[in-house]
């Protein structure tokens, strides 16, 4: 079945590390000190660790504005609101953990960037649930001055979509762009720990071929975490909701493409198998008798009057490519995604300024290795 799966694409391989505007230098890094994964320190969870420290005092003088409420189940919209509100020692709290949380995360990021495959990155994005909210932005600006002050030039800056449309979003760009010219639309699948989200993204082609003005034309969420279903569930789920937004664009007279993009968690195999990364995911996704592209072929055989193309990656790859339109004035990228974990990936694109740009990002280099042999010649002589 694992042969078989490769060829269900018809495009490209899943996970592949060339797609049609950039190259995947590296994703899923899991980089380690003497505390354990990095990853873990500058996660959702991390942040709220830090939060619950800076409220312990408070908590023991009974001064806490917080009240009884543990610190993992106040929203983020909560602690938006503490943050200009006029409880001044409740918006210390939340800036006090916004500073602690951007040193962490600067941290982290010097790590990232001091390794080979995140050398000379230019900017890097942050997605991730964090980041949809007043603090989580805060503490990106933050990191990005912290990084500045250490001379890194790079620029961090917040994800452009919503956190949930990036997802979505960004599966278009593992489609090759012949594939939009004739529809509207594609079916696209996040899959999480928590939720599995299903949407139709429209293209928007016309109106910009760069894909900088899709957007979600319709989208499912489904929380499986609360439902506790078996693997096989799970995939009957999401077959059904894929079966639901497909019967909701005809009606609407949407063409689709036939083509289903998939982020998922985990190192997607060139397959569709899955060999790490899934263990938060309904039932075994690692088994190699598992195999969800297959299976989701064999469910959908056509969208409209073609045979359906599946394309799977990395999540976090996935989020990050989202902001491929808005990267043209770079080179070299990267993406941070903070949720349960911090996912990551760095990309080289592939086409700048129809094509001049990476040529000659090239040719500068050339022109570099050059000199320096010139110079090597010129000592040795």
């Amino acid at each position: 079945m694992a042969e078989d799966a490769g060829l269900t694409t018809g495009i490209a391989h899943h996970g592949a590390a060339r797609l049609p505007s950039v190259d995947i230098d590296s994703f899923n890094i899991e980089l380690k000190d003497d505390e354990g994964f990095l990853g873990d320190r500058a996660s959702k969870g991390a942040f709220r660790k830090i939060f619950d420290r800076w409220r312990k005092p408070l908590r023991k003088s009974g001064e806490d504005p917080f009240g009884d409420e543990p610190s993992d189940k106040i929203s983020k919209k909560k602690l938006d609101e503490m943050l200009v509100g006029d409880d001044t020692e409740a918006s210390a709290v939340v800036h006090s953990a916004i500073e602690e949380f951007a040193q962490e995360l600067a941290y982290v990021t010097r790590r990232f960037l001091n390794t080979k495959a995140w050398a000379k990155t230019e900017r890097i994005v942050v997605g991730g649930g964090f980041r949809d909210s007043r603090l989580g932005e805060l503490a990106i600006a933050r990191t990005d001055i912290i990084l500045k002050s250490d001379d890194f030039k790079v620029d961090l800056v917040p994800i452009r979509f919503h956190p949930d449309d990036a997802g979505l979003i960004g599966t278009l760009h593992l489609a090759p762009s012949w594939i939009f010219e004739a529809h509207d639309g594609v079916l696209a699948v996040d899959i999480g720990g928590t939720n599995i989200r299903c949407g139709v993204v429209e293209t928007r082609w016309k109106k910009a071929p760069d894909l900088s003005k899709a957007a979600v034309w319709k989208s499912e969420l489904w929380r499986h975490a609360d439902d506790e279903p078996t693997r096989e569930g799970a995939v009957k789920r999401l077959v059904k909701m894929l079966k639901d937004l497909i019967a909701e664009a005809e009606t609407e007279n949407l063409k689709l493409a036939p083509f289903i993009g998939i982020a998922c968690p985990g190192v997607i195999k060139e397959d569709g198998g899955i060999e790490k990364g899934a263990q938060n995911l309904p039932g075994n996704w690692e088994s190699s008798k598992f195999n969800l592209p297959a299976s989701l072929v064999e469910a959908i055989p056509q969208i409209g009057d073609h045979d359906t193309a599946i394309v799977m990656h990395n999540d976090g790859v996935v989020q990050g490519l989202s902001e491929v339109p808005f990267m043209q004035d770079v080179t070299r990228w990267g993406v941070l995604t903070i949720g349960t974990g911090l996912g990551n990936a760095r990309y080289t694109n592939r086409r700048k300024d129809n094509g001049k740009g990476e040529k000659k990002d090239r040719d500068d280099d050339g022109d570099k290795s050059e000199k320096k042999a010139k110079k090597a010649k010129t000592a040795d002589a």
